[in-house]
């Protein structure tokens, strides 16, 4: 099939254009431009970026705090596990099911204006979060309803969250090593923050906090400035938009064909392992030990995003693809019996290599799609990869029955094995170029 990759070195020229401050830049702003960097200031930390590496690392810190704080406060004031996974189901439904029109309404409205949206929405939320733990839970739809509400939110921000990287930074590798490092720390700040507050009886305070990050990151949205950024064609239908949106997806066999690998390695490998390792490290090593791999895959996660700061290969997808053949060690030490001090070294070299490829996949997209449709198809890269992990998860649990815990931790390794090699044979995905930085 053939291969539409635009070039983003130039400016990205489009049928019609939303104008004016409020809502987007021009590809590549001159030196002293609004949105762009002083002369000698570093590319990746120009003005634009530093609101909005504010803006997004204050929201992945309260999204990693949510489902902690939700779980505990449950658990603690009297609910059963039963409670604490339909919150989880309320919350993550939403995303996965309407992440599409979120990227639909991106691209109609543009990025910004739809997460300042949903910045708002999830404000509002948890606003009466906080106050329902506060006072009590005294009906669970209550809770199960506000939960609705922040799940559509990061449906209606995740698309723009991706195509807004290639509007404030020059280096749009470098910006996205430096929002993976954020991504993992507050990954690992965030549920150990969530859980200490929680411990002392303030699961309100959570959704306070939560709230002022939300506060915070709207106004920081708000403050970029930003010049035209593409648009659809007027008149359009939402049906067309999404039409066209997979039209341009499936135009890519690069692209297509990482979410296709990726869907199988979603279901097979990363969606069981979670459950499955802490079946048999818990018992064996206590929660305190696990907790200690998980943060070790965090450490390594923040040390794989600095490294594709500066590491800017020709062909980023066969380095990122490299990179994840470290994957397997961990499931690999599981089943080998390695004692916790080896698989957390394992996890440190998982996570850097999970760091590295996050990178490089997401720089490629944000700048071989062009930006009229970016919204999109980042919105069906999410659909498709990250839809398929919690089926993954779902079938831990019974395929151990039927199979057992060391043939489906090596089921785990054989796929990732195989996931790191299908991304190197296929041509498309192993000889893509990277476009190079905006001069």
């Amino acid at each position: 099939m053939e291969e539409r990759l635009a070039d983003h070195t130039a400016e990205v020229a489009s049928p019609q254009t939303k104008d004016g401050p409020p809502d987007g830049p021009p590809r590549g702003p001159a030196d002293g431009a609004p949105g762009g960097p002083p002369s000698g200031e570093l590319a990746i930390w120009t003005r634009n970026f530093r609101y909005y590496f504010t803006a997004r690392s204050a929201g992945l810190l309260s999204w990693a705090m949510l489902p902690v704080a939700v779980a505990a406060g449950l658990l603690k004031g009297g609910y059963g596990l039963d409670a604490a996974g339909y919150s989880m189901a309320f919350l993550v439904a939403p995303f996965a099911g309407l992440v599409l029109f979120g990227g639909v309404l991106a691209d109609r409205f543009t990025a910004r204006r739809m997460m300042i949206i949903a910045d708002l929405a999830n404000l509002t939320a948890h606003i009466l979060l906080a106050l329902l733990f506060i006072h009590g839970i005294d009906h669970l739809w209550q809770l199960y309803a506000l939960l609705v509400v922040a799940g559509t939110a990061n449906a209606l921000f995740q698309p723009g969250a991706s195509s807004t990287v290639p509007l404030v930074s020059r280096d749009v590798q470098g910006a996205n090593g430096v929002l993976r490092t954020s991504e993992a720390i507050t990954g690992l700040g965030g549920p150990a923050l969530a859980g200490t507050l929680v411990g002392f009886g303030s699961t309100g305070w959570v959704m306070v906090i939560s709230a002022v990050a939300y506060g915070t990151s709207a106004i920081c949205l708000f403050v970029l400035r930003l010049g035209a950024v593409p648009a659809p064609p007027a008149g359009e239908s939402l049906w067309r938009n999404l039409v066209v949106g997979w039209q341009e997806f499936r135009s890519r066999s690069w692209l297509w064909g990482v979410i296709l690998i990726w869907m199988f390695y979603a279901v097979l490998s990363w969606g069981p392992q979670l459950s499955v390792a802490a079946g048999v490290i818990v018992p064996e090593h206590g929660a305190s030990a696990f907790g200690l791999i998980n943060a070790a895959l965090g450490a390594g996660t923040i040390a794989g995003g600095l490294v594709a700061i500066r590491y800017k290969p020709q062909r980023p997808l066969a380095a990122g693809a490299v990179a994840m053949m470290a994957y397997p060690l961990y499931p690999l030490g599981i089943v080998l019996g390695w004692p916790v001090w080896a698989l957390a070294a394992a996890q440190v070299a998982v996570g850097i290599g999970i760091g590295v490829w996050g990178v490089m996949w997401a720089t490629s997209v944000q700048t071989q799609v062009p930006g009229e449709v970016l919204n999109r198809v980042h919105a069906y890269e999410v659909a498709g990869s990250v839809g398929m992990y919690p089926i993954g998860s779902a079938l831990a649990g019974p395929a151990v029955g039927a199979f057992g815990t060391d043939e489906v931790l090596m089921v785990g390794v054989v796929v990732s094995f195989l996931t790191a090699t299908a991304l190197l044979v296929a041509r498309p995905i192993r000889t893509l170029r990277r476009v190079p930085d905006r001069a």
